[in-house]
């Protein structure tokens, strides 16, 4: 191998160690953490108590492919995108049931 070419590729290893840094502070957690959220969203049952990102806490009523309505309060339903529920504060009434045992 020429000179030129060992100099051009040590050049590069800067270059590649620093996708290597990115790639696991960077993209790694990110994924874990979108592939968290899209579990617990698929997990949502209708009883289930939530906050939105908005911070409004409510119980999950009714369940639809891209939206849900929320019980916020005595008479008062609303309707939000499956997207804007933050984390489940409790669950289901079923799911503890199934936890216990």
């Amino acid at each position: 191998m020429s000179e030129e070419a060992m100099a051009s590729m040590i050049s590069w290893l800067p270059i590649l160690f620093m996708l290597v840094i990115f790639y696991f502070l960077l993209y790694k957690p990110q994924k874990r953490a979108r592939e968290e959220r899209d579990k617990m969203l698929n997990s949502l049952q209708v009883g289930a108590r939530v906050v939105t990102i908005g911070g409004i806490y409510g119980t999950i009523d009714e369940i639809y492919s891209e939206t849900l309505k929320l019980k916020i309060a005595e008479n008062v339903v609303i309707e939000v995108g499956r997207g804007a529920i933050s984390t489940i504060v409790e669950k289901t009434k079923e799911e503890v049931e199934v936890a216990d045992n």
